[in-house]
C-alpha cells in the first residue's frame, strides 16, 4: 500500500484538528467546545451533504448504479451485525455481543463526511447517491441487533419485558440524523429540479462553510475520543483487537462487493468507509433505551474510543489503498 496515503490524510486540516482535540485532552488543556455546538455542527453536516447528494441524485436519476448499490447497502448493514455477534460471542454475553453488533453494522456520517473530504483532497470523483446509502443503512443494523436480542437472551437469562417495535422501528427509522439526512437528500433533489437558482443561494451555505465546520466539528470529536480512552481499559484486550480488526475485516468484504457492483474507486471507497465504519451515536441512544443489560462502556468506547479515531487517521488511506489494488482491474 502506499503509504504517502496515509501521511496525506494525516495533514489534512479536518485530521490535524482532530489530532489538536485529542493533544488537549492529553495535556490538561481547558479548551473544551460548549456543549450546544457540537450538535449544530452535526446538523449542519448532515444537512450540507444531504442537499448536496439530493441535487446529484437529480442530476443521475435512480438508473444505472442506484439501486443496485442501495440494495447492497442494506444487505450490508443486516449481514455485518450478524458477523460481529457470532464473534463477539466468543467472549461476550448477548446482551453485549448483539449491542455491540448492532454498533459495527451501523454506520459513522462522521467518518463518511471525511471520506467525502480525503476524496476532494485527492481529487477523486464520487456520486451524490451514495448519501442514500448512508442515510439508509443506519436503521437495519439497529433492528437486527435487537432481533439478535430477541432470539438469543433466553439462553442467558429470559427477557421479562415486551419489545416495544412500533417504538423500536420509529427511533431506528425516523431518529433525527437519519430524518435530516433523508430530508435534505430530497429537498436538494427538488431543488435541482425545479428551481436551479435556489442551488446558488444554498451554496454559499452548503459549500463554503463546510470545510471550516467539519474541522470545528473533528476538533471537539478528537477531546470526546480522548476522553473515552481510558474506558477501553475496561473492555479488555479482546474488544480492543475487535475495534481494530473488525472493520478492517469489513473493509475486505466491502470492497469486493464494490468491485461487484462495478463501482468507481470513489464511490467504493465510501461503500467500503460504510461496511467499516461504527455508530457512536445513533445506536448507543437506542440500545440503552432498549437493552440497559448491555455496558455502555463496551459499545461506545470500543467505536468512538478506538474504531472512530483509527478509521479517519489510518482506515480511510489503508481502505483507498485496498480500493486501489481491487477496483483498477475491473472499472479500468
Amino acid at each position: 500500500m502506499d503509504t504517502s496515503l496515509i501521511l496525506k490524510n494525516v495533514l489534512t486540516p479536518p485530521v490535524l484538528f482532530f489530532f489538536l482535540g485529542i493533544i488537549s485532552v492529553f495535556a490538561k488543556s481547558d479548551l473544551e467546545i460548549p456543549s450546544p455546538l457540537p450538535k449544530l455542527f452535526s446538523l449542519y453536516l448532515l444537512l450540507a451533504i444531504g442537499f448536496k447528494g439530493g441535487i446529484e441524485l437529480q442530476k443521475s436519476g435512480l438508473g444505472g448504479q442506484v439501486v443496485p448499490t442501495v440494495t447492497a447497502a442494506i444487505i450490508m448493514s443486516l449481514l455485518i451485525p450478524i458477523i460481529c455477534f457470532v464473534v463477539l460471542r466468543l467472549k461476550l454475553d448477548v446482551f453485549n455481543s448483539a449491542a455491540i453488533a448492532a454498533a459495527y453494522g451501523s454506520i459513522s456520517a462522521v467518518t463518511f463526511i471525511t471520506a467525502e473530504s480525503f476524496l476532494e483532497s485527492q481529487n477523486i470523483h464520487f456520486d451524490g447517491f451514495m448519501i442514500a446509502a448512508l442515510a439508509i443503512m443506519e436503521s437495519p443494523a439497529i433492528i437486527v441487533g435487537l432481533f439478535l436480542v430477541k432470539v438469543g437472551a433466553p439462553k442467558e437469562r429470559p427477557i421479562k419485558r415486551q419489545m416495544r417495535w412500533r417504538q423500536i422501528l420509529h427511533e431506528s427509522m425516523l431518529n433525527g440524523s437519519v430524518y435530516l439526512l433523508l430530508g435534505s437528500l430530497v429537498i436538494g433533489a427538488l431543488t435541482g429540479a425545479f428551481n436551479p437558482p435556489g442551488i446558488d443561494k444554498m451554496q454559499p451555505f452548503t459549500e463554503k462553510l463546510f470545510y471550516g465546520v467539519e474541522c470545528f466539528f473533528l476538533l471537539d470529536m478528537g477531546i470526546v475520543a480522548a476522553q473515552r480512552l481510558p474506558s477501553l481499559k475496561k473492555a479488555g484486550s479482546f474488544l480492543i483487537a475487535f475495534a481494530v480488526l473488525m472493520p478492517i475485516f469489513n473493509s475486505v468484504i466491502g470492497v469486493f462487493v464494490a468491485r461487484a457492483l462495478g463501482l468507481s474507486p470513489g464511490n467504493a471507497l465510501l461503500f467500503v468507509v460504510l461496511c467499516a465504519s461504527a455508530s457512536y451515536l445513533a445506536v448507543p441512544t437506542a440500545m440503552r433505551m432498549t437493552v440497559p443489560e448491555a455496558k455502555a462502556s463496551y459499545y461506545i468506547s470500543t467505536t468512538l474510543g478506538l474504531t472512530f479515531p483509527f478509521n479517519i487517521i489510518i482506515g480511510i488511506p489503508v481502505y483507498m489503498g485496498l480500493v486501489n489494488q481491487i477496483i483498477p482491474a475491473v472499472t479500468g
